[in-house]
């Protein structure tokens, strides 16, 4: 039989609300205040998650469990086998000695580090975000940025931080055109809409990233490079999101931003960098050379590329990824109004094994097609693919306990009745609208299932209230970015991207470090949509 989800099980909003943050609010304090690790902070965030959805929200225990089941699932595949591969990626790199030359590289273009993290933590991330997501930027940037000699600390909150302002165009626009498809809204305004909000904080971002890594002074230091950083990826922004679609926001913008730095620095240098901040010096390399250290993020381009052609992707799905409806959960939960409208479909429940078509995939083929073209053994690739497998098996069982969380919260109906409290707000709910998606990227670890939970919920808020609906579906994605530094999986990607060293931060010191850049970007955010809704209503495309 269908379950029809309930969001008041106490009797009104607020008091409902605050029972159902007990999951998060125990994953979150036990990560940050009683330095519990990962896997055993998100196992207890778990079992009060089943608690709450079985004796409170009276879901029947065998669609609870099969909800975290599924959430298990998720969390290995596509994401944990991502995160794998983007590892084995880059110890390939280490291994085949090409990533001393592309820290070489790197270095040409800047010895300061602050201009290093401009060019790998915002511009290089913001490329893969575009390409791929699902954790990847975080996973890859980290690591490069502890090859050139970054803190391990420094190097996970600087590519969490830099993870925000591509996130609601990632994996080819895939955030918004599933919005649309929730909502009914027509997509190209709902890009143009993002578009008209996340470039402020595109502008915004380099220069808080700096600042976070080197201080307002330091900051200051560096500000030309900041500021072409930032105004080159906020103009393609707009005018990509808003002429052509989400589909190529970030790459084109990556890639002007990135081309915009190495040009700026032809003729630019900071004047203030004390030795001490400048990352060793790295031996030259030819072009031949700077070729083949580029060889798997070549390849990893190609695959991704060729990944995303629509014949391609379908016929890879239909051999290598199959559809499986989860049994005894597949429209068996039923969200009720005024989260969807009356006499919506139940909730589907299915799950794709993307063996092949998955971009974790595209990373794996990278890495060993450039491992072979660099001289590499298959026995030595088996070898170092099992080493990479053992340095990473504790976060997987956490990354999948997690989203075991995530997905028991979200079939449960808790956090539609968090989110139910935010609407509540009345003529402030513009300010409070992307605090919702905030909190749904907060909760699930994608912009995409935020916009899933929540998009209908604020289409419908927003007629309520007699407010352009559009602005505040848009306002879900764009807040949702700003929790992605924080939501369990970027944690426990950036922990384990920058492990492996005494000083390597674990999971809760990762979030103390961005938590507080991550609720005052939101906040910012929801002062921005409170202006677009009343005083610069100009602004909402029609």
């Amino acid at each position: 039989m269908v379950w029809p989800q309930t969001y008041t099980p106490l009797g009104g909003v607020g008091v409902s609300a605050l029972v159902a943050a007990l999951p998060i609010v125990t994953l979150l304090g036990l990560l940050a205040f009683f330095h519990v690790r990962a896997h055993r902070a998100a196992l207890a965030g778990l079992l009060v998650a089943l608690g709450l959805a079985v004796f409170v929200y009276r879901m029947p225990p065998g669609l609870a469990f099969r909800a975290a089941g599924f959430g298990a699932a998720f969390g290995l595949f596509p994401i944990g086998w991502l995160i794998l591969n983007a590892i084995f990626l880059y110890q390939l790199s280490v291994e085949t000695g090409q990533f001393t030359v592309l820290q070489a590289q790197v270095a040409g273009v800047s010895r300061d580090r602050r201009i290093q993290a401009l060019l790998i933590a915002f511009s290089f991330g913001a490329f893969i975000e575009g390409a791929a997501g699902f954790g990847a930027p975080v996973a890859i940037t980290g690591a490069l940025m502890i090859g050139l000699g970054f803190k391990p600390l420094e190097a996970a909150k600087l590519a969490l931080i830099g993870n925000t302002a591509p996130v609601a165009f990632g994996s080819l626009g895939i955030p918004l055109t599933t919005l649309a498809s929730v909502t009914g809204l027509d997509v190209q305004a709902l890009s143009a809409m993002v578009g008209r909000q996340l470039p402020v904080f595109s502008m915004l971002v380099p220069f808080w990233l700096v600042a976070a890594q080197a201080g307002w002074r330091g900051m200051r230091g560096v500000w030309p490079a900041c500021l072409v950083t930032g105004l080159s990826f906020a103009v393609t922004q707009f005018f990509v999101s808003n002429f052509l679609g989400p589909q190529l926001v970030d790459l084109a913008s990556a890639a002007v931003s990135l081309l915009a730095l190495v040009g700026l620095m032809q003729f630019w240098r900071p004047g203030d960098a004390p030795e001490s901040d400048e990352a060793p010096a790295a031996p030259s390399a030819g072009p031949r050379a700077n070729l083949r250290a580029w060889l798997p993020w070549i390849f990893l381009t190609v695959f991704v590329a060729l990944w995303s052609v629509p014949s391609v992707k379908g016929w890879l799905n239909g051999l290598f990824g199959p559809a499986l409806p989860v049994p005894g959960l597949h429209q068996l939960v039923q969200r009720v109004p005024p989260v969807v409208a009356a006499g919506a479909k139940p909730e589907e429940a299915i799950f794709k094994l993307e063996l092949l078509s998955a971009t974790g995939t595209s990373l794996l083929l990278a890495a060993g097609l450039a491992g072979l073209c660099l001289g590499l053994r298959p026995a030595r690739l088996l070898a170092l693919y099992g080493q990479t497998l053992v340095r990473v098996r504790i976060s997987l069982l956490t990354i999948a306990l997690m989203l075991a969380l995530g997905y028991t919260t979200r079939y449960s109906g808790t956090d539609t009745t968090m989110g139910l409290a935010m609407a509540g707000t009345g003529w402030l709910f513009p300010f409070f609208s992307p605090l919702i998606g905030w909190l749904g990227v907060a909760l699930t670890g994608s912009d995409t299932s935020s916009n899933v939970l929540f998009g209908n919920l604020q289409k419908v808020t927003a007629q309520q209230l007699h407010l352009p609906p559009v602005l505040l579906a848009a306002a879900n994605s764009s807040g949702g970015v700003m929790g992605k530094m924080i939501d369990a999986q970027s944690i426990v990607v950036a922990s384990v991207a920058t492990g492996g060293r005494p000083d390597s931060p674990d999971a809760g010191t990762v979030l103390r470090a961005v938590f507080w850049h991550s609720v005052a970007l939101a906040l910012l955010m929801g002062l921005l949509v409170l202006l677009q809704a009343y005083a610069l209503s100009g602004l909402i495309p029609p």
